[in-house]
C-alpha cells in the first residue's frame, strides 16, 4: 500500500502552503516508507508515500506520461498491467510499475477507462493541459480514499483522513466503484456488475468454475518483487489461499522468494486460530510463523490502533488490535506483502446469522448490502491495520472476475440446510472437496466460522468489556445521547472507543464516516429482522448468533480458562 493526498484547486501558491501539503503527506508516510514525491502545477498538489512492491527502484510516484502533461499519484496494485501495456504499443514507459498504464489510459480513452483496470487502486490524475483532474476507488474499496473540500474553493483527496480532517471544512468516504471528474459532472459510479441491482441471480452451481476463478484470482495477486506470505488463522478463506498459493509456489520455476510459502498467525496462547492455523501449515508444508499476545498488550495498543483505523466500530477494533500487532511483527521479519482471506463471508453467506434468513431472496439481497459495505468494515481493516507498518494486504475473494463467478450463482445453493448436509459456505468448501488431491484436511475444510476476534481467544473480546468497564461509569453510558447524539454508543465499550476516535478525530464529518445501526454477528440493520430475539441481543460478536456457535466457544474457553489464557 502507498498514501496519497492531492490538493486541487488550492488559492494560495506559497512556499508556507507547499510545506503545509508535505506536512499532511508525512501523516502517511506510514503507508508508504520507502520514498516521498510532489507534484506541483499552478493550483494543484499531488504528493505521494511509497510502499514499493512492483519495480522498486525505478517506479517512484508520482508517475507521467511521456510528456509529463498527465500527473497520476495512485495507491494500490494493477493486475493486469502487462496486458494493458500491450493496448499501448504507441505509448513510451518510464518504469516498471504496474501503475504507470493509468497515465496511458488516460492518454487513450480519456475517463472511461477505469474499468479496464483489474485490481485494488485509488488515485488522482491532472491533465495540465487543461487543470482538469479525475479521481477514482476501486470496485469494493479495497483501498481507502476520502474526499474533502476546503474554504478556499480547494479540493482534496486521501488515503486516510487524518492528512485532510484539519484543514477541510468537510470530508467523507469517497465511495467505492466511483469516478469523481472535475469536468464531467463530479461523482459517479463506473463499477456497474449485474449483482449491484440486487436481482436475483438464476445460474447454476459449477464447482470447477468457482474452485478455478478462485485460483486465478490467488495466482495473480502473487504479482511482486519483494517477500511476501499468507495471513492464515486456521479458519476455512485463509486456508485456501493458502493453499492455492502454496500450490502454485511448489509448481513455479520461477518463484523469485523459493517455493515454500511462508505464513502468519496471532492469537492468545492456547487459542481455536493458533491451533488450527499450525495443522493447516503443517498439511501444507510452508514456513509458519506463530505470534502471541496477552490481552493486556492488545489494551495498550487500543488508541494506537484507532488512530490508525479511523473508526469507532466496535467489531472492526476488536479485530483490528491483533492484526495490527501481527503486521509489526510480520514487517520486522522483512515481509511487504501479504495475501489475507476477507469478503468470503459476505459473498457466500458465511456469517452465522445466516442460518436464518428466510428465502433465498434475502439471502441474497443481504450478501449484496453486505459487499456494498465492506469498504467500511474489513476492507478498511485489513488496510489499515496492516499499512500502520507499510505491510500490503492483497484479498483474493475481492477479484472482480471471481466475484462475478460467485455472485451469479443461484443463492438457493449458497442457503444453509442442515437437512442436506450444508452448513455456511458449502458451495465455497464441495467446490475444494477433491478427493484425489485434497486442498486441505477435511475437518478444516468444513471448519465452522470463527469471527477474527473470536478465534484469537474468547477471552479477548470479554478482557475488552472488563476494561471498558473500569474506564465509563453507568452515568456516563446514561447520558450518551447527549454527549454522542449521532450514532449513540449503547454499550460501555463502545462508548470507549467512541472517546478515543473523538479525541484525534473531533470534527463532525469525521464521525459521520463511520456506519451504525442495530447488528448482531455482523448482520446489517435489514437482516435483525429475520429475528424477533436478535433484537433484545444486540451484539457484533459471532457467538450472538442463534446458539450455533455456543458449543464451540463454551469448550475452547474451558480449554483457555484451563490452560493460559494470555490475560493479565
Amino acid at each position: 500500500m502507498c498514501g496519497i493526498l492531492a490538493v486541487l484547486g488550492v488559492a494560495d501558491n506559497s512556499q508556507a502552503k507547499r510545506s503545509r501539503i508535505i506536512e499532511l503527506s508525512r501523516r502517511l508516510r506510514h503507508r508508504g516508507p520507502d520514498w516521498s514525491g510532489l507534484h506541483h502545477h499552478q493550483d494543484c498538489y499531488l504528493a505521494h508515500q511509497r510502499l514499493a512492491i512492483v519495480d522498486p527502484t525505478s517506479g517512484d510516484q508520482p508517475l507521467y506520461n511521456e510528456d509529463k502533461t498527465v500527473v497520476v499519484t495512485v495507491n494500490g496494485e494493477i493486475y493486469n498491467h502487462k496486458e494493458l501495456r500491450e493496448k499501448l504499443k504507441s505509448h513510451v514507459f518510464r518504469t516498471g510499475s504496474d501503475c504507470e498504464v493509468i497515465a496511458h489510459l488516460y492518454e487513450e480513452y480519456g475517463e472511461e477507462f477505469v474499468d479496464m483496470l483489474d485490481g485494488m487502486f485509488s488515485f488522482v490524475l491532472l491533465d495540465t493541459r487543461d487543470n482538469s483532474f479525475i479521481a477514482a476507488r476501486d470496485a469494493i474499496g479495497i483501498t481507502p480514499l476520502y474526499i474533502g473540500w476546503g474554504l478556499d474553493g480547494s479540493t482534496w483527496f486521501a488515503s486516510e483522513m487524518k492528512a485532510l480532517s484539519d484543514d477541510c471544512e468537510r470530508f467523507m468516504s469517497f465511495l467505492p466503484g466511483h469516478i469523481y471528474s472535475s469536468k464531467n459532472g463530479g461523482l459517479r459510479r463506473w463499477y456497474n456488475p449485474p449483482w449491484y441491482a440486487e436481482q436475483i441471480p438464476s445460474t447454476p452451481y459449477e464447482p470447477l468454475v468457482l474452485r478455478r476463478a478462485f485460483e486465478k484470482a490467488v495466482v495473480k495477486r502473487l504479482m511482486t518483487d519483494v517477500p511476501f506470505g499468507v495471513l492464515l488463522s486456521g479458519g476455512l478463506d485463509s486456508s485456501l489461499v493458502a493453499s492455492v498459493a502454496s500450490r502454485y509456489l511448489a509448481d513455479s520455476t520461477a518463484a523469485q522468494w523459493g517455493t515454500q510459502l511462508h505464513t502468519f498467525c496471532i492469537g492468545l496462547k492456547g487459542s481455536p486460530d493458533l491451533r488450527a492455523a499450525r495443522e493447516v501449515a503443517d498439511y501444507l508444508g510452508t514456513r509458519h510463523h506463530e505470534f502471541h499476545f496477552t490481552v493486556q498488550e492488545g489494551i495498550d495498543a487500543l488508541e494506537e490502533v484507532i488512530h490508525h483505523i479511523e473508526t469507532y466500530d466496535v467489531t472492526t477494533i476488536r479485530a483490528s488490535t491483533p492484526m495490527f500487532l501481527m503486521s509489526r511483527k510480520i514487517k520486522s521479519l522483512g515481509v511487504k506483502m501479504v495475501l489475507s482471506g476477507e469478503g468470503s463471508d459476505e459473498i457466500f453467506g458465511g456469517y452465522l446469522y445466516f442460518h436464518k434468513a428466510p428465502n433465498k431472496e434475502e439471502f441474497h439481497e443481504e450478501t449484496c448490502r453486505k459487499i456494498k459495505a465492506l469498504h467500511l468494515y474489513d476492507c478498511l481493516r485489513a488496510n489499515k491495520a496492516t499499512s500502520a507498518w507499510g505491510v500490503e494486504a492483497r484479498v483474493p475473494f475481492l477479484d472482480k472476475e471471481f466475484i462475478n463467478v460467485a455472485m451469479s450463482i443461484d443463492p438457493e445453493w449458497k442457503m444453509i440446510r442442515p437437512d442436506l448436509g450444508r452448513i455456511e459456505k458449502w458451495i465455497l468448501r464441495n467446490a475444494f472437496d477433491d478427493e484425489q488431491a485434497p486442498y486441505l484436511p477435511k475437518h478444516i475444510l468444513y471448519r465452522q466460522k470463527e469471527q477474527f476476534s473470536d478465534g484469537v481467544g474468547y477471552s479477548w473480546i470479554d478482557g475488552l468489556k472488563d476494561h471498558a468497564s473500569q474506564q465509563v461509569t453507568d452515568t456516563m453510558l446514561a447520558n450518551a445521547s447527549f454527549v454522542y447524539p449521532e450514532n449513540t454508543p449503547t454499550t460501555k465499550e463502545a462508548y470507549h472507543y467512541r472517546t478515543v476516535f473523538e479525541r484525534f478525530f473531533p470534527k463532525n464529518a469525521a464521525r459521520s464516516t463511520v456506519p451504525g445501526g442495530p447488528s448482531v454477528a455482523c448482520s446489517t440493520a435489514k437482516a435483525v429482522e429475520w429475528d424477533a430475539a436478535w433484537s433484545k441481543n444486540i451484539d457484533p460478536s459471532g457467538r450472538a448468533a442463534l446458539g450455533v456457535h455456543v458449543a464451540a466457544y463454551n469448550e475452547a474457553k474451558t480449554s483457555a480458562e484451563n490452560g493460559s489464557t494470555g490475560k493479565n
